[in-house]
């Protein structure tokens, strides 16, 4: 059954192979990204892009109204940012810099707190939704046992609190609804390109694996799940 999947941060790595594969497997597919997409994926029957800088747009209201007022069965949010204009991750809290900690948390935590804030009167309106925002496993404070990439890792965790709040509103209007935190996997992209270097075999994956993989999860997500912070093979990770 063909299902109407959102993608914002569609012109990302993982965004853009989602893009793909679910056009691939006869779905429909509302995305939205900073830039517009040339891509031949706007061409595709069952594709409508929009551009929108941030939810803080004017436009952005009216742009998420017309979105919803086709059911939407899924909707992936699809911020991040790890390193670029000459910043690269913390070894040390001696290499913590006020622009790398503003440049994490506007990208990995602000911008999908906005879409949230935008998305929850519409989700609360559709039937078994499911909602996913890609967090990361370095986000996990449960997890973590080698320090280090300060901004990223507080960023992420910030947004797993932002998704665990979010989740709890949501099911007072929505019971049916499922908000969760994702973590993808290390993934063939931008993001990770400076890191691939000493990974274990078999632990990098391209763009249209982790896309194919994050669609089955997502998919299989229960309402009991809501609130959770999930690997990318469908198993619970500690927060």
């Amino acid at each position: 059954m063909t299902k109407h999947w959102l993608i914002i941060g569609a012109a990302g790595g993982i965004g853009k192979a989602l893009v793909r594969t679910l056009l691939a497997q006869g779905n429909k597919v509302s995305a939205i990204s900073r830039q517009s997409s040339h891509t031949d994926n706007q061409q595709q029957q069952g594709l409508h892009w929009y551009q929108l800088a941030s939810a803080e747009q004017p436009e952005a209201a009216d742009v998420l109204a017309a979105i919803f007022s086709d059911k939407v069965d899924a909707v992936v949010l699809c911020h991040g940012w790890l390193h670029g204009m000459g910043m690269q991750p913390e070894k040390s809290i001696r290499q913590l810099n006020r622009a790398a900690m503003q440049q994490s948390l506007e990208i990995n935590l602000i911008q999908p707190a906005l879409y949230l804030q935008q998305l929850l009167p519409l989700l609360q309106k559709q039937q078994n939704v499911k909602i996913a925002i890609l967090s990361a496993k370095v986000g996990s404070i449960t997890d973590n046992q080698l320090g280090g990439w300060y901004s990223y890792r507080m960023a992420k965790a910030a947004l797993n609190m932002l998704v665990k709040c979010s989740s709890i509103e949501l099911a007072r209007y929505n019971k049916e609804a499922t908000l969760i935190s994702l973590h993808p996997g290390t993934t063939d992209s931008e993001l990770s390109a400076p890191f691939q270097k000493n990974l274990p075999e078999g632990q990098l994956r391209s763009a249209a694996e982790t896309a194919l993989r994050l669609i089955q999860v997502i998919t299989e997500l229960r309402a009991a799940q809501t609130g959770a912070l999930i690997n990318w093979d469908g198993s619970p990770l500690p927060y």
